[in-house]
């Protein structure tokens, strides 16, 4: 058997520090913080997008990193991972925005079929747009029960992710996102009868 010699072994491949590792070393060194926006400012800003529409977006999910650098000394290196932590942080500044986003579902759920009308108000709720029964029942969820079921629709975060963005049991988001499916639910059924 011929050994390889050393000089043509493949070179190694660096391996990327864990969110925690890059925010405990961001307490010392600033500049390493911006390896977390990097990772993952594009998907938190689709999910405060998909809530509050393009251009509050661009200032919340701006807020969601500037909040989580202020907070990193408080950052539980335990967790590997940064992204519930995130999550948890752009959730609760939608909720600052939440009498906004409702009485945008609303707006939309009133909305006419004039085309202009519809298109700007589905611009201020999101880039898709939205059946106005299902933004009137959006609108009329708990926030609670919102929150768990757009950050499991549009964040695609687990049971376990949702509890710890959320600060609640997983057990508490199944419930709420059942209650929230079951009303969508029964509000859909009500739209294939008519």
């Amino acid at each position: 058997m011929t050994a390889i010699p050393s000089s043509a072994a493949p070179p190694a491949v660096p391996v990327e520090d864990s969110d925690a590792a890059v925010i405990v070393a961001s307490r010392d060194d600033p500049e390493r913080f911006s390896e977390i926006f990097d990772r993952y400012f594009a998907e938190i800003h689709r999910y405060v997008a998909s809530r509050l529409g393009g251009t509050p977006a661009d200032d919340v999910a701006a807020e969601t990193f500037l909040t989580a650098f202020t907070l990193r000394h408080k950052y539980d290196a335990g967790r590997p991972h940064a992204r519930a932590w995130l999550y948890g942080i752009a959730t609760n500044l939608v909720r600052r925005h939440r009498r906004s986003e409702t009485r945008a579902y609303r707006a939309v759920g009133r909305a006419s079929a004039e085309i202009d009308h519809a298109d700007r108000v589905a611009e201020m709720v999101s880039a898709q747009r939205m059946q106005p029964r299902l933004a009137a029942v959006l609108a009329g969820l708990g926030a609670g029960d919102r929150d768990v079921l757009l950050l499991v629709a549009y964040a695609d975060l687990s049971y376990e992710e949702v509890a710890q963005a959320l600060g609640i049991r997983a057990g508490t988001v199944g419930s709420r996102l059942n209650r929230a499916r079951r009303k969508l639910r029964q509000a859909l059924e009500g739209d294939v009868e008519s």
